[in-house]
């Protein structure tokens, strides 16, 4: 059945394309609201603690020429595999095209391709740890049983991108001793993971369309840079899961943990304030008011 409740034939290509997050769902909820970007960070540096991730970063990503513009990017796909509707499985298969040259040697003399199911379920996988730890500080405290059906909707966005249920442990129960797993063998402080935490990393600034506000970058950039560069390692370090920190080699000291809870409580409380056109980013605010329009 269709969207619009006939039944009408559809294309084999339609029929067999995965449907992704159900609106109303756990990651619809949150995967567009603006509080979600303060946890993205921790899931990449977690990514490319793998040494085959971070290897193929290092070699093909323009992470940091174009910091800006590949962070946009990766955004935009994200909020697609969510809120794009018939758009998520195109969307999805884009990203694994665009994946399909990316291979060589890794840091551990191996060999790898980033579309091998052992580094590319890593790399979806990082983000359910990451939305279950960050959340308890940005969001309410989930239940067990939304805890599992986020789990569920975050298998739906891997079948998404090309991921098969066999490369993806498929209950949470499963889900934990595998991810321990990865940590204990595979993670490590990789030379990209180091540098997404570095305070003093060479950061290009952004070029935006307004002349005057280029003009005001240039002015302030290396005071701006030094100030983004230190958040960005405060909420990357900070909203990663402890043992994700231990296996990468990242420090976290009690002081840090109490500025860390006062930001996050000011965030959780402040930000559900805010009328939806703040609170979600565009592409989830559209989704859901169409959604919301469409259940009238």
């Amino acid at each position: 059945m269709n969207h619009t409740g006939h039944n009408t034939p559809q294309s084999p290509t339609r029929r067999l394309d995965p449907e992704p997050p159900p609106p109303g769902g756990v990651l619809w909820t949150t995967a567009g609201d603006i509080r979600s970007l303060l946890t993205l960070p921790a899931a990449f540096t977690m990514q490319v603690a793998h040494p085959a991730v971070g290897a193929g970063v290092d070699q093909y990503s323009v992470f940091r020429t174009d910091p800006w513009g590949r962070g946009e990017r990766s955004l935009r796909s994200v909020m697609l595999w969510v809120y794009g509707g018939d758009e998520a499985a195109a969307e999805g298969r884009r990203v694994r095209r665009l994946h399909k040259e990316i291979q060589g040697t890794d840091t551990r003399g191996r060999r790898y391709h980033s579309l091998d199911p052992a580094c590319y379920a890593w790399v979806h996988a990082t983000g359910f740890p990451v939305a279950r730890y960050a959340g308890r500080y940005l969001f309410r405290r989930i239940t067990p049983a939304q805890e599992r059906q986020m789990y569920r909707e975050w298998l739906q966005v891997g079948r998404i991108l090309g991921l098969r249920d066999r490369d993806m442990p498929q209950t949470v129960e499963e889900f934990w001793p595998y991810y321990r797993r990865m940590l204990a063998e595979e993670i490590e402080p990789t030379k990209v993971a180091r540098e997404l935490v570095a305070v003093d990393a060479d950061l290009p600034r952004p070029e935006p369309a307004s002349r005057a506000l280029r003009l005001l970058l240039r002015l302030t950039w290396p005071l701006l840079s030094t100030g983004y560069l230190r958040f960005r390692a405060f909420v990357t370090v900070g909203y990663m899961p402890p043992d994700a920190r231990a296996a990468i080699g990242l420090e976290w000291t009690p002081a840090q943990e109490r500025r860390l809870r006062r930001f996050s409580a000011a965030v959780r409380i402040l930000v559900p304030l805010l009328p939806e056109r703040l609170r979600y980013l565009p592409r989830a605010r559209a989704a859901r008011a169409q959604w919301r329009a469409g259940t009238r």
